[in-house]
């Protein structure tokens, strides 16, 4: 179901869940000529929203449709009734029940952080259905480190009286990813991050149940590489944080070696993870753009 709003670059759509949760995504139509060619699906990092890309999805959009979904518990989509669906595997269901409704075939993903991992599973659980990826400072190597601090702060409640003092709270927590930022960059940051609440505090957008299955052990992991190299010969765009603590400048780099059409591009000065409204960022995506099949 899309809810038109001409004032905008964009269309709301809302489907359903196979466990009946509601959950919605913005469609950005492209232009005509763009019509048949495989559309660009946008998967938002851990916390994040589809305000995550509201710079980059309409530059995108210039040359392909582009789909940008919010994850179970994320921005307009609902909150999950059972906190152990908030995992990978069920956000693969919720993208397939998304572009099944949407009648799509293949399609191309972006995928920051989790939406990049997303992505992988995706490549591997819906042989053929990839055209391309772009994983932003994500992949299937990362760091404890980087994981153990998400892992700090994810899910803390807490809210703040103003956009300002949200923006200078937001500053503390997140100085070392962008430490160039200036207290306007972190205002612009934090409105794509919090919302307000009914009663007039600003809050995380998400559901701090998305956290819990981060508290269970975590065991051995996944070994990721089989799912990363599912990507087979298509276009595979990686950026890196140059400061990141998740990716590793070497993990990048074996990533980059693993598949024929890999590109791997660093983003100076920002850590974890680009926000893709960066000149060097924007200049991968329009390569990227460029090498995708249009088929």
């Amino acid at each position: 179901m899309a809810r038109q709003d001409h004032r905008r670059e964009w269309d709301d759509h809302y489907w359903w869940s196979a466990d009946g949760v509601r959950l919605h995504a913005r469609l950005y139509p492209g232009p005509e000529e763009a019509a048949a060619l495989p559309p660009i699906l946008c998967m938002p990092g851990l916390a994040r929203n589809a305000r995550d890309f509201e710079a980059v999805a309409p530059h995108m959009a210039a040359r392909r449709r582009v789909i940008v979904a919010e994850f179970r518990g994320r921005g307009e989509s609902a909150y999950a009734k059972d906190p152990m669906t908030y995992v990978p595997l069920t956000y693969v269901q919720d993208m397939v029940a998304l572009l099944d409704e949407l009648g799509i075939g293949r399609f191309a993903t972006v995928g920051t952080s989790l939406g990049g991992l997303v992505s992988m599973l995706m490549a591997a659980s819906l042989p053929g259905r990839l055209a391309g990826a772009l994983l932003n400072d994500v992949g299937p190597e990362l760091e404890s480190a980087g994981l153990d601090r998400i892992r700090d702060y994810i899910g803390v409640g807490g809210s703040q009286p103003t956009w300002m003092h949200a923006a200078r709270a937001f500053r503390d927590l997140n100085h070392a990813v962008f430490p160039h930022y200036g207290i306007h960059d972190w205002l612009r940051l934090t409105k794509r991050t919090h919302r307000l609440t009914p009663e007039g505090r600003i809050v995380a957008d998400y559901d701090k149940q998305i956290a819990a299955p981060l508290r269970l052990p975590a065991g051995d992991g996944v070994d990721l590489w089989p799912a990363y190299r599912a990507f087979g010969d298509a276009p595979v765009q990686i950026l890196r944080g140059a400061l990141s603590d998740i990716l590793a400048g070497r993990a990048a780099a074996k990533m980059a070696a693993a598949l024929p059409g890999a590109r791997l591009v660093e983003v100076p000065g920002v850590g974890h993870a680009p926000t893709m409204d960066e000149p060097e960022a924007r200049a991968a995506i329009d390569a990227w753009i460029a090498d995708l099949p249009a088929a």
